[in-house]
């Protein structure tokens, strides 16, 4: 049976290119969707919209009751706050607390190197420039981790926009940072979805021809 992935953050970045991957992979995706605008280039490849705001529950609730079994859930949201209110963790406590109500057991959260442990790879300069942010991201790896679902967080460094290279990492080193494309973060995300390996795993992914600063490293494999 088509596995069917409900991804909020859809609209743009990596959370768009997560859900054009999905499609092309054969995979039947609803997409979550705050704005007003059309989303009919979406439509048009078959993904289901569904509209509402993840800084309020019972409408991420309400999005996650659909007809077909949703298998698992796929979060990038964050980015500019809502009137003072920053979806980073409460937008993400929301989904992840709709997904448990909903009986759905995987848990893919987007998040970003410089939360928790992986502060140790940024410098005092970046991490006092983001700090904000990060401790949000933070909280809300820390839910998802606490909530029971089966979760896979990672935590792309600093993202591009150009295509793929082919060359993005996972790693367990919680001191190796550096760049990478967003559509290489949404073609490891989509490699975790389907490996038991990523189960209850906490990784940095980046650009193993992009780091900041040349140090070894293991690279995590899925296969």
């Amino acid at each position: 049976m088509t596995q069917k992935i409900f991804v909020a953050g859809a609209s743009r970045g990596v959370g768009r290119e997560i859900a054009l991957r999905l499609v092309r992979e054969n995979y039947k995706v609803t997409a979550l969707w705050r704005s007003l605008t059309p989303t009919i280039d979406l439509e048009e490849l078959g993904i289901d919209i569904v509209r509402g705001d993840a800084l309020n529950l019972s409408e991420m609730e309400a999005a996650m009751q659909t007809e077909e079994p949703i298998t698992a859930v796929i979060s990038t949201i964050g980015g500019l706050p809502q009137d003072g209110i920053r979806a980073d963790y409460l937008g993400n406590r929301n989904l992840i607390d709709a997904a448990v109500k909903a009986g759905i057991n995987r848990f893919i959260l987007v998040s970003s190197i410089g939360a928790g442990e992986s502060a140790a790879a940024l410098s005092p300069q970046v991490l006092q420039t983001l700090g904000a942010v990060l401790v949000e991201k933070e909280k809300a790896e820390q839910h998802l981790m606490a909530s029971g679902l089966t979760y896979t967080i990672i935590r792309p460094g600093g993202l591009k926009s150009e295509p793929g290279t082919g060359n993005g990492v996972l790693t367990q080193d919680t001191k190796v940072s550096g760049m990478i494309h967003r559509a290489d973060v949404a073609d490891l995300v989509c490699q975790c979805l389907g490996s038991v390996k990523a189960e209850n795993q906490v990784f940095s992914a980046i650009d193993r021809h992009q780091l900041y600063t040349q140090v070894e490293f293991s690279e995590f494999k899925l296969v």
